[in-house]
């Protein structure tokens, strides 16, 4: 389970995820969509994979994400199951199920023999090609299939914990499902979770997201409900602050100006640039070995009027980014309040995941 990191070239322990399923199925394409920042249109001409890709992804905790080939089995893995945590199987919606549900039933059977404490989770791909109508009754078709071959084999996998999400690249249920996938993975998740609603409280924000900023994963959030709406507006804002801060870079910054943006977020060209528009601000803070850090922040109204709720943004960590709705009010008259509320955030946050670094470091 060790393998280089790519920030810092430290060796660390990766928590690996196997991304499995038929040829052609949408496993790549959800990789480079994801990590990669591969635009959706553009997915369509990505060649079959032909062997297993393995790519490191440090966000909240590091990440290796193992994509096979629709022709590879356990035995072809290199590796056993055991050093997995969790096993995503992807299943096309407009593909003929036999096959591929076939497949899963056996892969569940030798997860469950070989690493009972896996994750096992089936995104059922794809569904933008259909109707809300068909393609939530070929989910459930496909969701029902599953579970009865498995009683089918023997009653021991009745309860066995499958989960079950309907994704597509084109839209957020990607980002929502592999958010999902994620908390699972993450063993210092309630204290960020507490870190989080400590925030709302005493900021009166009424939704906070942790989001990791290059996948639009939102790896933790506060107690409150998730609101589809409201995740997705979220998720807008922050491939907007990506998209378009570069516009806002300044062409007589000081390369120190960079250098020490660029340690407090690898993507702060785009999101602090793109806090000097008229509708952001931004802020620096000083760390305590008193080298002066950007940690950009930007701000947007979601309705007019001093009683509407403005959607803000900050920087925590090199890869991690709280989001928040806070009412316009409290934002424009105790802005001061929320900054330091934001400042104890983020260093709780950092102090979480500089534990996560060191416990994960290389021993050999």
């Amino acid at each position: 389970m060790i393998s280089s990191s790519p920030s810092g070239g430290d060796e660390v322990i990766r928590t690996k995820i196997l991304l499995t399923g038929l040829r052609r199925s949408g496993k790549t394409s959800i990789q480079q969509v994801l990590f990669n920042s591969l635009s959706p249109k553009d997915a369509f001409f990505i060649e079959p994979t032909t062997k297993i890709v393995k790519s490191p992804y440090d966000t909240v905790i590091p990440l290796e994400i193992w994509d096979c080939p629709g022709n590879a089995t356990t035995e072809t893995l290199g590796l056993q199951l055991v050093q997995f945590s969790t096993m995503i199987f992807v299943i096309d919606i407009q593909d003929l199920y036999q096959q591929p549900i076939a497949r899963l039933v056996d892969l569940i059977i030798t997860a469950c023999q070989d690493n009972p404490a896996m994750n096992l989770e089936v995104f059922v791909h794809k569904s933008e090609a259909l109707s809300e109508e068909y393609k939530i009754e070929n989910f459930r078709h496909i969701q029902q299939r599953v579970l009865d071959e498995l009683l089918d084999i023997s009653f021991e996998y009745e309860q066995v914990p499958i989960n079950f999400h309907l994704t597509s690249i084109h839209d957020h249920s990607l980002q929502d499902a592999f958010s999902r996938v994620l908390h699972k993975l993450i063993d210092s998740l309630p204290y960020i979770e507490d870190l989080l609603n400590v925030f709302c409280g005493n900021s009166q924000s009424s939704k906070a997201f942790l989001f990791d900023m290059k996948s639009r994963l939102y790896v933790a959030t506060d107690a409150s409900p998730v609101d589809s709406a409201t995740h997705n507006l979220c998720s807008d804002y922050l491939q907007m602050l990506n998209s378009f801060g570069p516009l806002y870079r300044s062409v007589k910054a000081s390369p120190e100006r960079y250098r020490t943006a660029s340690i407090a977020s690898p993507s702060a060209s785009a999101s602090e640039h793109a806090s000097s528009s008229p509708s952001s601000e931004t802020s620096q803070h000083v760390n305590k070995s008193t080298k002066q850090l950007s940690y950009a922040s930007a701000a947007t109204s979601l309705s007019p009027g001093h009683s509407g709720t403005s959607l803000t943004f900050h920087v925590i960590t090199p890869q991690l980014a709280l989001l928040a709705l806070l009412p316009t009010s409290v934002y424009e008259m105790r802005r001061g309040l929320v900054e330091y509320n934001v400042v104890f955030f983020r260093e709780g946050v950092q102090e979480i995941w500089q534990c996560e670094m060191e416990a994960r470091k290389a021993t050999t």
